[in-house]
């Protein structure tokens, strides 16, 4: 079974940046794609990035510009890089696994982390 275990994140003030990363254990399968969500307080689940294995990524329109996904398939590692942050990025970022192609909708992704918070203050 996929364990994946973030870290990164914390507090950080607006207009910075900060490097979120997953690292996945347990996997069995070749191909597969890892995604970032997010919720904020009293909000849904985001969409924010995913990749797949053949390095292709998707985005969520707004944070592309400000948002790199990066992946490390031989590590299971994978990296959202956040820049220019903005109050309302703020939010409990979750990292999450696939088994495929990518797919932008929470309930098609089975494997869930356990959460890392993102906070942006002044």
């Amino acid at each position: 079974q996929v364990q994946l275990v973030e870290s990164g994140g914390g507090s950080v003030q607006v207009g910075g940046s900060t490097r979120l990363s997953c690292a996945a254990s347990g996997r069995t399968y070749a191909k597969f794609s890892m995604g970032w969500f997010r919720q904020a307080p009293g909000k849904g689940q985001e969409f924010v990035a995913a990749i797949q294995t053949s390095g292709e990524t998707q985005y969520e329109d707004s944070v592309k510009g400000r948002f790199t996904i990066t992946g490390d398939n031989a590590k299971r590692v994978v990296d959202l890089q956040i820049n220019n942050l903005q109050f309302a990025d703020t939010a409990v970022y979750y990292c999450a696994d696939r088994v495929g192609v990518l797919a932008p909708l929470p309930e098609n992704w089975p494997v869930w982390g356990q959460g890392t918070q993102v906070t942006v203050s002044s």
